[in-house]
């Protein structure tokens, strides 16, 4: 497989831009570059996702697993200020620009940290956890996402997922059934499906 935004060291040439969004009510500035996912605005899938997310009922922190350049856990963060994020990745070039863009949009309560899914991540228990997976990184991979968010959530902890219908929403959907007893489609746009699964 070729280079994708899911590698450690993204070699193509670094061309770094910046430009504004709204989400969620509130006008955030984000820094980007070559080599990361939807590098030149919030892609549609991500939006859709962080404009469905409602904060979970149980107390803990949340985690985003492929958080990119920041845009969905930043806006989560800056939409929950009581709640700690945690924002992992496998790209370098993304979990530095993560940090610039917390820092440029004041929000501290983040901690962004290198991990291919939840390999390096060392807290449990978390109320949430939200991806949008790296589909051009294979299914093993975005399964692997799967399995690793049911063993760090709380019990009553919620996976938040945004797919594609023609990227596979299907075997997804059939994949966390599995996994969590039930799943939801909490909402549906433009092909874009997001799925809500909670544990126990």
């Amino acid at each position: 497989m070729g280079e994708h935004y899911y590698s450690k060291n993204p070699q193509v040439s670094s061309a770094p831009k910046e430009w504004k969004a709204e989400i969620r009510d509130k006008v955030f500035s984000f820094t980007t570059d070559a080599g990361v996912f939807s590098k030149s605005g919030i892609d549609e899938g991500s939006r859709l996702l962080v404009e469905t997310f409602k904060e979970p009922t149980i107390r803990g922190d949340l985690l985003e697993i492929g958080c990119g350049y920041g845009p969905i856990a930043l806006s989560i963060a800056s939409a929950f200020p009581d709640r700690l994020v945690h924002m992992v990745d496998v790209n370098e070039r993304a979990l530095a620009l993560s940090k610039i863009n917390a820092e440029k949009n004041g929000i501290q309560n983040v901690e962004v940290y290198e991990s291919s899914g939840v390999d390096r991540v060392e807290v449990d228990q978390f109320a949430a956890i939200l991806t949008n997976p790296p589909i051009r990184a294979g299914k093993h991979t975005v399964f692997s996402f799967y399995q690793g968010a049911y063993e760090k959530l709380a019990q009553g902890g919620e996976l938040w997922v945004v797919i594609q219908k023609k990227q596979g929403a299907p075997s997804t959907i059939e994949y966390l059934r599995n996994l969590f007893g039930t799943v939801q489609t909490v909402a549906k746009k433009k092909g874009y499906f997001i799925l809500l699964a909670k544990k126990g």
